[in-house]
């Protein structure tokens, strides 16, 4: 690894992409050489040879666009750079799905700058980072399963056991698309 990280963005808000870009080039050893308002837009540029050390990724953008946990299952599966998702979203299914898809991290937007540096710098080593809130919902998930889903997915679930149809749960429950 060399003295300096080189980070890539990818955010649909080019004012967060602006202040994301601010605070990383705030600290000596990391610098942004590329940002992007759409996962797509990271993978072409990737493929056609960009390189960095970590790509920071939120994990939604518009409508119709691919997903930052999709982008990242495609960077790890093409042998990119670790993925730091840095985001908004942290809720358990958001955590989940970027962790599954090979997130090296996962850090809420409302991140200390000095979190945010110390989080690039161990995805660029291949550590793994977690922000303290998604420490928490990870931890409170896996003491207290039952309490990841809520009482209207639980009562949908037993309804799933039972055997009953889609169309049977949904009257039952009076669920509408």
């Amino acid at each position: 690894m060399s003295a300096e990280l080189r980070i890539v963005l990818a955010d649909d808000h080019p004012v967060v992409r602006a202040g994301l870009r601010a605070v990383v080039e705030s600290q000596p050893d990391l610098n942004v050489v590329a940002d992007f308002d759409t996962a797509e837009s990271l993978l072409t540029w990737i493929s056609a040879g960009g390189h960095a050390d970590v790509a920071l990724m939120d994990l939604r953008f518009g409508a119709d666009q691919m997903s930052g946990a999709e982008a990242t299952a495609a960077l790890v599966a093409q042998g990119g750079p670790p993925v730091l998702i840095v985001t908004t979203y942290g809720s358990d299914a958001d955590i989940l799905a970027a962790i599954e898809a090979g997130a090296t991290g996962y850090l809420l937007k409302d991140a200390p700058t000095l979190q945010l540096a110390e989080g690039i710098r161990a995805a660029a080593a291949g550590s793994v980072i977690l922000g303290p809130a998604v420490q928490e919902r990870l931890l409170e998930r896996m003491r207290v399963p039952e309490a990841a889903l809520t009482r209207r997915e639980l009562d949908v679930l037993a309804r799933v056991a039972a055997g009953d149809s889609n169309e049977d749960v949904a009257a039952e429950l009076f669920i509408t698309r």
